[in-house]
């Protein structure tokens, strides 16, 4: 089990560029492989909903995605999961998402912290992220 468990490491750090890139992007992960992962590293999962025709997610692509201490936060104590609204109805319907873009913050076992609908910029997304590393709730 050990042994299985170990291979299945190795192959997820020799299949993954980003374990090794240098944190100037942020490691995305798809709604599925971003839930499993979160179980399996005990972290708490950054979810976040958005659209290619939504100008706030291209806001927060382009300014608040590109903050270095925001990338560096979200890599190091989050699984940041982009779920396409559009492409992945499923999933915005389970979270109810009615605009985007929709922020939402779950702990390593699935359950709801808090959720920030709307455009969130860098320096206020620091402060949620303090909130929500300390055990307080996402708002």
């Amino acid at each position: 089990m050990k042994a299985t468990i170990a291979a299945l490491l190795l192959l997820l750090m020799a299949g993954s560029p980003h374990l090794s890139a240098a944190a100037d992007r942020i490691e995305w992960h798809t709604y599925d492989a971003g839930m499993s992962r979160s179980k399996f590293e005990k972290k708490k999962v950054f979810l976040y909903f958005y659209a290619e025709w939504c100008t706030y997610c291209r806001d927060m692509d382009l300014k608040t995605f590109k903050d270095p201490a925001v990338v560096g936060a979200l890599n190091r104590n989050f699984i940041a999961i982009r779920v396409d609204s559009d492409r992945e109805q499923a999933a915005a319907t389970l979270f109810r998402v009615k605009g985007l873009p929709d922020t939402w913050f779950l702990s390593e076992s699935g359950a709801v912290i808090g959720h920030r609908p709307g455009f969130i910029p860098a320096d206020q997304l620091m402060k949620i992220f303090d909130v929500v590393l300390s055990g307080g709730a996402a708002r």
